[in-house]
């Protein structure tokens, strides 16, 4: 039979009338009884319905005091037990806030209920300032790595416990936390009085660090009394992925079709270099069966798909074919490549919840119009970024890219310069991803 650890309290009344609780652990395991006792098999896969990868930051500032910290950590064993950990349901991690944070424990250590209950009561108070945002920025950088135990496609979340208020700056770090596709939850307790809000560097502080700031991902409670109850409906609110609305990013929500110039005045050597630069961005995003898809197409008079949204879903295969991508030489029919990329590219993913993207480079004049084929594909809902070399014509440049225009297109006069486009054109990316999600 299973033997957890919880705190079990006293709770007196001082003079002040204030209630103080006395935290001591104790083991409920049941003492001999002269019987065997049945040992109970543990469900090690978890709740699979609950599928996420959560980290716990939890207060261990002397906001909290020692007192409160060992009821937090109960209320954290309950919150445990509830969700269903296991090697298929919910992966859960500990981090604690106070001046330098500290990660107690990684997803991959512990994949069952009992060894994470007995590692939460070996976690000791640290005290110190509630520094929470440089403890929720380092969780967002430093925690959810592949390294570290985060699974492919499963939301990333962490809960914040945040007795009082935080020592510093929380806003920044919420920013970085959605940049990294982390879902923040804040769990406020016992809110400044009046007399102390003069000590409170932003009272919306909630609000700013949050996922979104529409109601879901942030919850009160008045005290660590009774807690229990309020154990439920956050558990409901971790398991519902649909909410999860910053697992969404520009790295893994996005479709990138490239269509590439082959013709003659390219040249071979200088052909390489467009294909440096093609995989210098597809290497940036999160391609997988579930995240970001990549396609390219080269284009002389004719077109050829090199390969489709749908062929590859590892990064290292999409940056393999594109290497090998072989030079075609010829005209320059960049419109028609436009119609034929958007017919036949991306057709066949028109019902994808990924935004697309469509990434020209070319290195001249095309023989056709543009302008035509470049609105339909806007029409589409396609995002264009035109890059052009050498002989290419601003206005061409202009005509295909979408608005605005001074964002979404470049120009370089060498080959070589591509490079330093690199960086600009995956900004713009997440920038028009971002905005489509206001």
């Amino acid at each position: 039979m299973l033997s957890f650890f919880f705190f079990s309290f006293t709770v007196t009344k001082g003079k002040s009338s204030t209630q103080e609780a006395t935290g001591q652990a104790v083991s409920t395991a049941h003492p001999p009884t002269g019987k065997r006792l049945k040992k109970t098999p543990e469900k090690k896969t978890g709740n699979k319905d609950c599928k996420a990868d959560i980290a716990f930051l939890i207060d261990g500032s002397f906001n909290i005091g020692q007192r409160r910290f060992n009821l937090q950590k109960n209320f954290v064993v309950f919150f445990f037990l509830m969700l269903g950990i296991g090697t298929e349901g919910p992966h859960v991690g500990l981090v604690q806030a106070s001046e330098h944070p500290k990660i107690e424990f990684y997803l991959k250590n512990f994949t069952s209920a009992k060894d994470v209950l007995f590692a939460i009561k070996e976690v000791g108070f640290r005290g110190g300032n509630s520094n929470t945002g440089k403890a929720l920025k380092h969780t967002a950088q430093k925690f959810f790595t592949v390294d570290a135990g985060v699974r492919k496609g499963i939301p990333k979340v962490v809960v914040v416990f945040i007795d009082g208020w935080p020592s510093d700056d929380i806003e920044e770090a919420g920013i970085v936390a959605r940049e990294f596709g982390v879902n923040v939850f804040i769990v406020s307790v016992a809110k400044p009085i009046p007399e102390e809000l003069g000590m409170v560097q932003d009272v919306t502080f909630v609000d700013k660090a949050v996922c979104r700031n529409n109601g879901f991902f942030s919850y009160h409670m008045p005290n660590w009394f009774g807690t229990t109850k309020y154990v439920k409906p956050l558990v409901q609110k971790l398991c519902t992925h649909e909410q999860m609305m910053c697992s969404k990013t520009c790295y893994n929500s996005v479709n990138i079709a490239f269509l590439i110039d082959g013709s003659s005045s390219v040249g071979d050597s200088n052909f390489r270099l467009m294909l440096e630069f093609v995989s210098n961005i597809a290497k940036t995003f999160e391609i997988s069966d579930i995240g970001a898809k990549i396609a390219a197409v080269q284009f002389t008079y004719d077109q050829r798909t090199e390969f489709s949204f749908t062929d590859y879903s590892t990064k290292e295969d999409v940056l393999a074919v594109i290497r090998n991508i072989r030079y075609m030489s010829g005209g320059t029919a960049t419109g028609d490549a436009i119609s034929f990329t958007v017919r036949n590219v991306f057709g066949p993913i028109r019902e994808s919840p990924n935004k697309n993207f469509l990434v020209i480079v070319t290195d001249g004049q095309s023989y056709d119009d543009v302008q035509g084929p470049a609105a339909a594909a806007h029409d589409a809902g396609i995002t264009i970024f035109s890059v052009g070399v050498a002989w290419a014509p601003l206005d061409d440049l202009k005509d295909m890219a979408s608005k605005p225009k001074e964002s979404h297109a470049f120009f370089t006069r060498e080959f070589t310069g591509l490079e330093p486009i690199v960086s600009d054109v995956i900004r713009g990316i997440c920038r028009d991803f971002l905005e489509s999600q206001q």
